[in-house]
């Protein structure tokens, strides 16, 4: 009877937990349309543009839509603290030639020249990967 009991107060925990976190999901800030697409591990969320106005009105898409990549700058400048933005991971030390990408071992505490969108973007930019 025991077992019986504790598998109902588990059962209504996970029930309560369940409701909230569906509330909490409906009450998320709206993005303007941008998604978020899962990368590997150590690498954050890539976002994913909204579908083009010209699309919703009923114009053929091209065939080739554009990627969220084909769409951004190569590499923008950091903010004032030498962080990079979510669009642009990769820090791009130019004094060193050394381009690191998160997760590695001195990504946190480099201070970034400029940020790249992806490792051939800094590769094109003179830039080679960090040993470790």
């Amino acid at each position: 009877m025991r077992i019986v009991r504790r598998g109902a107060l588990a059962g209504a925990v996970a029930g309560v937990g369940f409701a909230i976190w569906k509330y909490l999901a409906a009450r998320t800030p709206d993005t303007a349309g941008v998604r978020y697409e899962a990368q590997p591990f150590p690498m954050p969320p890539r976002p994913v543009p909204p579908p083009s106005a010209s699309a919703a009105a009923g114009a053929p898409a091209p065939a080739h839509a554009p990627d969220l990549v084909d769409e951004l700058k190569p590499w923008v400048p950091p903010d004032e603290d030498g962080n990079c933005p979510i669009s642009h991971p990769i820090k791009g030390k130019r004094s060193s030639g050394i381009y690191h990408q998160p997760g590695s071992f001195a990504y946190d505490r480099t201070h970034a020249d400029r940020c790249y969108v992806n490792t051939a973007a800094a590769e094109n930019d003179t830039l080679r990967a960090a040993k470790r």
